[in-house]
């Protein structure tokens, strides 16, 4: 019987973090694979020694790229691979790789490098950046998930101020793509393969995020929201993926973002679906 680690973070202590590894749990026993649930902090990562125990791979549910960088120079399959996870963990990043791909997106700037104690504002480029991009527009730190840490931005006031909290970190400017407000498509994929998806919507928020109030909904995709979901996770090189589309002008399918430890409880409840099962199918026969 080959063995799986199934790490999640355990400074984390929302039960839909538990309850996601949980799901994979079940997945790797339906499949004959004895899982092991642990907390990120329950590895410790002692360079001077040889991990003992090892599992045959890892299901990595964290953001923890140092421990999962570490677990691969261990010699364990690790899934996502860490690269995967750092790209995806970074939309400044995540979206450089999908841009280089061609993948469709809204139009994105990623703002430059400025320390926390100096400022650019007189240099006349957020001038530029307000011109090219207009308003509303979205502005997104490098790091969040749940739609969190992304702002809808009406005004200059609200520029200038969100770009002067912002110094020091990484983040992006984004056309706000007003045709798709408060709606969204979450695509789950293995592999080259398209698991479940569904349409999610919210009349609240300008996000269609379930965690902000959401709702959600199966849907039938068009072979284009087909073929640019998977673009955009072969894109970052995501063997596990949730891709979020938005419906651009004329509903035409564009990339939100690619979520490379994407959470399928909601997937689950809305489809029947545990991809989670599809995943350890996926990784047995890779690894054999």
């Amino acid at each position: 019987m080959k063995t799986c680690w199934i790490i999640y973070n355990g400074s984390l202590i929302n039960d839909k973090f538990l309850d996601q590894a949980r799901l994979m749990a079940e997945a790797c026993e339906q499949l004959n694979v004895q899982p092991t649930i642990l907390k990120n902090y329950e590895i410790m990562m002692k360079l001077d020694e040889k991990l003992q125990n090892k599992p045959d791979f890892v299901i990595f549910l964290d953001k923890d790229i140092l421990l999962a960088t570490y677990l691969k120079n261990c010699g364990i399959p690790v899934f996502n691979d860490p690269e995967v996870i750092e790209t995806c963990d970074n939309k400044a990043k995540q979206y450089i790789q999908l841009a280089k791909a061609h993948v469709p997106m809204p139009t994105t700037i990623i703002a430059p490098k400025v320390y926390p104690k100096f400022t650019i504002r007189d240099s006349g480029y957020f001038e530029n950046v307000l011109h090219t991009l207009g308003l509303p527009m979205i502005i997104k730190e490098g790091h969040g998930s749940f739609g969190m840490n992304v702002y809808l931005i009406h005004t200059e006031e609200e520029f200038y101020e969100k770009v002067d909290a912002l110094r020091g970190v990484d983040f992006v400017f984004q056309q706000f793509v007003a045709s798709s407000r408060g709606r969204d498509i979450r695509v789950n994929i293995i592999g080259d393969e398209i698991i479940a998806s569904m349409y999610r919507h919210s009349e609240t928020d300008f996000r269609a995020n379930i965690t902000n109030g959401g709702h959600a909904e199966k849907i039938m995709l068009t072979d284009t929201q087909k073929e640019v979901a998977i673009q955009a996770a072969k894109a970052v090189g995501a063997e596990f993926a949730g891709v979020d589309l938005l419906f651009g002008p004329d509903e035409a399918p564009i990339v939100c973002e690619v979520n490379a430890a994407a959470h399928i409880r909601n997937l689950y409840n809305v489809t029947g679906i545990n991809v989670g099962v599809a995943f350890v199918e996926y990784i047995l026969k890779k690894i054999g």
